[in-house]
């Protein structure tokens, strides 16, 4: 059931969904990118990246040598400040790999911890800005660690003296973790790990408090490196990439331990069973961002060329560099259990929904874009400087960034882009919808004679108004190389007013009454806290049914009807509601699930009115969920219009429909099920056709023919343990729910 952008912002986008196929992770597909670390502020989400750009083509190891730094608004369009720290031009350090950030509360700062190279320390810098000047803290110009000289305290027999981060409590007070390999004195073993140390920093940032020193001593897989600890209602998280390179993680009531294993957080990264990482090592960071958690991590899917990304040369020029050595970021949602536990990350193409409408009336670095083709990027950093970060576009082929879900309000009038040329008839074309959609406008730029000289180039635009769903900025030129773009921006009237959410066809479902389960609220457009009508779990519509298109939610067709099916845990759904008057009222609804770990609640303008909700197991019609049942509670309505929530709380189960009855106790007559059509028949396995085989958490486990016999019954036979699977077939859209404990 997840919100697709064109469903968050209704009817208002003047473009179509045709674009929207191309994956948004990397968040950077023209360079590549590792290790990333994540923060945020009210303002931003923020990632740190080192760069594998160095590294050539046929290269057998790492060549790590700068920090890059991006930042967000919305989580679809990235700004990329290229370079913040570069380690070949300060001195005292080697090369810079895997680091941390964090935001100070105290200070409002940004704050990186990041490796001398392999392992010589650990350094600390700060900076007000994502952009920089990055500059050390710490009194002495000294490193936090050192395992080579210059830094406050060693290594601590700590075989790899690297991959640190950094975290901030509540009450201000500052953590930095670091660690990796294994030694005779600190062992990586597995349930038994002991390779990872934790530090108290000092509230000046100008050291820390050696005395603190703690083992971060966890059991599960036997870790490799890649410490990370972030909190959550109160449970702080230590995290850790694994020997066999998964991140597993374990929970605490204190940041220094002791934390207890509780399983596997991020596999492998992987896309409906295929891996998108060469099966190689993985990185993450973790932070929270109005009211979100995201998880930032590395894969493989450029190098790889996987679902058809362009695959980008080596740093030396060639074509089709090793993978292990060059590696992409990409940025996914994540979500957690009733319990505090984290759900494993689900890897996507889509990357996190948009949360708020581009603002395309500021001034923005040229790199800031949701997707990027045929184009390069140039830093020039100096020590104490912000990078001057440009945009090098691939002009004479396919070559564009794309903006995300932009709110031109009444109409913008104008764009303005700053550049240098050296040819003329240079131009940025701005196309809505696909690179090669309807033309608003052309500025052809000025020959300013070399691309060191910058100028300003304006155009009029038509036609851009409203919330535009992609916005395209496509560059022509007669030779490659010869632009730099530096910033770019629209003129205009300003930002379109946001809209709440509304009815299903406009008007308030009348309670007493009953209301279908597909018929929720359409949502709002631009910003606020009141225009998502639902939320989902991932982007595909598992359903088969076209009603709601554009919106992802799981919409079957059955003999009743369209029901709304493949529920998990977290996703929600909302109805305007108008009761007659306050009192008593008895809530019935048709639900139907494979296994007995189902359930729901309501609530009512934010307040629950219902516990926790167990939708029964079928007895009968395992494929299809046939099996309806009524599940009933009583609850109290105050008189008006309302937003009633239906929230799911345990997975995998279908509805169809809910009513509501004046009265506590009342007798509900609503047929359900088979029962409401005459001579239903459940759906039956075809003969003689495969489908494969999808668990839980949406990874192909295998396939499967059913040559006649109930799916059920084929799953057994081919040994799979008992559990709730889907189904889907090779040839056509089939798809369906079993449970093979029947």
């Amino acid at each position: 059931m997840k919100k697709s952008f064109m469903g968050k912002f209704g009817l208002a986008a003047v473009c179509g969904l045709a674009a929207s196929a191309l994956a948004d992770n990397p968040i950077s597909s023209y360079h590549y990118l590792a290790d990333p670390g994540a923060a945020a502020d009210d303002t931003y989400f923020y990632v740190i990246t080192d760069s594998d750009d160095p590294a050539a083509a046929n290269a057998n190891g790492y060549n790590i040598k700068a920090l890059y730094g991006f930042r967000t608004k919305d989580m679809k369009n990235w700004t990329d400040f290229g370079i913040i720290y570069d380690a070949r031009k300060v001195d005292g350090i080697g090369d810079i790999w895997a680091s941390g950030i964090a935001v100070n509360p105290n200070d409002h700062r940004l704050y990186i911890v990041f490796p001398d190279g392999g392992g010589g320390g650990i350094g600390l810098i700060g900076a007000d800005s994502i952009a920089g000047p990055w500059t050390n803290p710490v009194s002495g110009n000294k490193k936090l660690i050192n395992n080579w000289g210059g830094g406050i305290s060693d290594c601590d027999g700590i075989g790899w003296c690297f991959d640190p981060a950094i975290f901030f409590d509540d009450d201000g007070t500052g953590y930095f973790t670091f660690g990796g390999g294994s030694s005779d004195s600190r062992p990586a073993n597995n349930n038994n790990n002991d390779i990872f140390n934790i530090y108290k920093l000092n509230k000046d940032m100008k050291g820390f408090d050696v005395s603190t020193k703690t083992h971060l001593k966890i059991g599960g897989p036997k870790a490799m490196e890649a410490s990370y600890i972030h909190k959550y209602k109160g449970n702080y998280y230590l995290s850790y990439s694994t020997a066999d390179l998964r991140i597993a993680y374990g929970m605490s009531k204190n940041p220094m331990g002791p934390y207890e294993y509780k399983g596997i957080f991020m596999g492998n990264p992987n896309i409906n069973g295929q891996n998108i990482n060469a099966n190689n090592n993985n990185h993450h960071g973790i932070a929270e961002f109005k009211g979100h958690w995201y998880v930032a991590y590395h894969d493989r899917r450029i190098a790889n060329g996987y679902d058809g990304l362009e695959k980008i040369p080596a740093d030396d020029g060639q074509a089709n560099p090793v993978p292990a050595f060059h590696r992409s970021v990409s940025v996914d949602e994540f979500f957690y259990n009733n319990d505090g536990t984290m759900k494993e990350l689900t890897f996507t193409k889509e990357g996190p929904k948009q949360i708020e409408n581009f603002d395309p009336y500021d001034w923005y670095p040229a790199l800031t874009s949701s997707k990027q083709k045929g184009i390069r990027s140039r830093s020039n950093w100096t020590p104490g400087k912000v990078a001057e970060h440009l945009l090098l576009p691939l002009s004479t082929k396919e070559s564009w960034i794309r903006v995300s879900g932009v709110d031109f309000g009444t109409a913008a009038t104008g764009f303005v882009v700053q550049a240098a040329s050296t040819a003329d008839g240079d131009k940025v074309e701005i196309h809505t919808g696909s690179a090669t959609g309807t033309l608003a406008g052309t500025c052809t730029l000025k020959n300013t004679g070399n691309k060191n000289t910058f100028a300003e180039n304006s155009c009029e635009v038509t036609g851009l108004k409203g919330i535009v769903e992609q916005v395209f900025l496509v560059f022509k030129g007669s030779r490659d190389s010869t632009m730099a773009i530096k910033a770019w921006g629209f003129e205009g009237s300003g930002t379109t007013p946001p809209e709440p959410q509304k009815p299903f066809g406009g008007k308030a479902w009348a309670v007493p009454g009953k209301i279908e389960a597909e018929n929720f609220d359409e949502p709002g457009t631009g910003r606020g806290g009141d225009i998502d009508s639902y939320n989902e779990s991932d982007s595909e519509n598992h359903g088969d049914s076209d009603l709601r298109e554009g919106t992802g939610v799981d919409l079957y067709k059955k003999a009743t009807g369209v029901i709304v099916g493949y529920n998990t845990e977290g996703e929600w759904l909302e109805y305007t509601i108008n009761v007659a008057k306050e009192g008593d009222y008895t809530l019935y609804a048709a639900v139907a699930a494979a296994g007995s770990t189902s359930s729901f609640k309501f609530s009512l303008d934010g307040t629950d009115i219902t516990e926790e909700i167990t939708v029964p197991a079928a007895t009968e019609g395992e494929e299809n969920y046939d099996d309806y049942n009524k599940v009933k509670a009583n609850i109290k309505l105050p008189a008006g219009e309302h937003v009633l929530r239906l929230t799911v709380v345990g997975s995998w189960f279908d509805i169809d429909y809910f009513n509501i009855l004046e009265g506590k106790d009342a007798d509900d007559t609503e047929p359900i099920g088979t029962d409401a059509i005459e001579n239903a028949v459940a759906f039956k396995a075809v003969p003689y056709e495969t489908y494969r085989v999808f668990d839980l958490k949406g990874a192909m486990v295998g396939k499967i023919r059913l040559d006649g016999a109930t799916a059920g019954e084929a799953l057994r036979a081919a040994g799979f343990n008992q559990g709730v699977y889907m189904l889907r077939s090779l040839t056509g859209n089939k798809k369906f729910m079993v449970n093979t404990a029947k």
